[in-house]
């Protein structure tokens, strides 16, 4: 990044310079030479992590409720917890005081939206309505430890 800031740097005093003297000097394109070098190349979201206050009723409502599969290759960490399959990424339940709300919440993709949201409520469980976002439409519930959950269904 220091060699990018510095060749960038360097490119613009040239171009003051130029222009002072009545010079028109275009500054060089954001090619690869000046691009900042890439640290990583990000495939997507392996999983998410939440705190909950039980592990057990987590568990029951992920697997049963939302249709997730518990997974058996957690390791023993020293503290209680699962991992469970949602599609191709993972949501790792992890036993200790779930944070205060402030907005946060992860999205689980759903295929038929208003179908979820009716056998959701069929099992007494507690959903907003469906409203447009995006190009996608959108509800939340919680879970048993308080963490917000959206159901997303794309377009």
């Amino acid at each position: 990044m220091k060699l990018w800031q510095n060749d960038m740097s360097h490119a613009m005093k040239q171009a003051r310079d130029a222009a002072r003297e009545g010079v028109v000097y275009a500054l060089p394109a954001a090619t690869d030479s000046f691009a900042p070098p890439l640290l990583m190349d990000v495939l997507g979201v392996h999983h998410v992590s939440i705190n909950v206050d039980d592990v057990d009723p987590a568990i029951e409502f992920y697997v049963e409720r939302l249709g997730l599969t518990r997974r058996t290759d957690r390791p023993d960490f020293g503290f209680g917890g699962a991992w469970l399959d949602a599609g191709r990424q993972q949501v790792h339940l992890i036993q200790a005081p779930p944070p205060p709300d402030g907005g946060q919440h992860f999205a689980l993709a759903v295929a038929d939206l208003d179908a979820t949201i009716d056998e959701l409520r069929e099992a007494g469980i507690a959903v907003s309505d469906a409203s447009p976002v995006g190009t996608g439409r959108q509800a939340f519930l919680t879970d048993p430890a308080g963490n917000r959950v959206e159901l997303h269904q794309p377009a």
